[in-house]
């Protein structure tokens, strides 16, 4: 971005103002107005990923024909077969993790 910035009075949630004065207390951000910078930069970002998404779906669409339902139902089901589970395991059919007690 360029480095001469506009001056810009908004409204904004407490818990977002609490968050963005945590990230800089915790030296994860420069200042709120750097914090709030970047989050918008990512918005922005995001937004545009998503429009590009879309017209490669209508690009798609125009050559293919109409992604149904049934074709995403298909394909999230497969995508999860395939998916590589990376925080814990996958449980094996009849095993359980013994149960922690718990203190009273």
């Amino acid at each position: 971005m360029s480095t001469r910035k506009e001056r810009l009075t908004v409204t904004v949630d407490p818990s977002l103002v609490e968050a963005g004065n945590d990230a800089v207390a915790e030296g994860r951000a420069e200042s709120l107005s750097a914090w709030v910078n970047a989050a918008l930069q990512e918005r922005v970002a995001r937004e545009r990923r998503l429009v590009a998404l879309a017209h490669a779906v209508v690009a798609y669409e125009e050559r293919f024909g109409a992604i149904s339902a049934q074709e995403l139902v298909d394909q999230t089901r497969a995508d999860r077969g395939s998916a590589v589970v990376v925080r814990g395991s996958t449980p094996k059919a009849g095993t359980r993790k013994p149960q922690r007690r718990r203190s009273p």
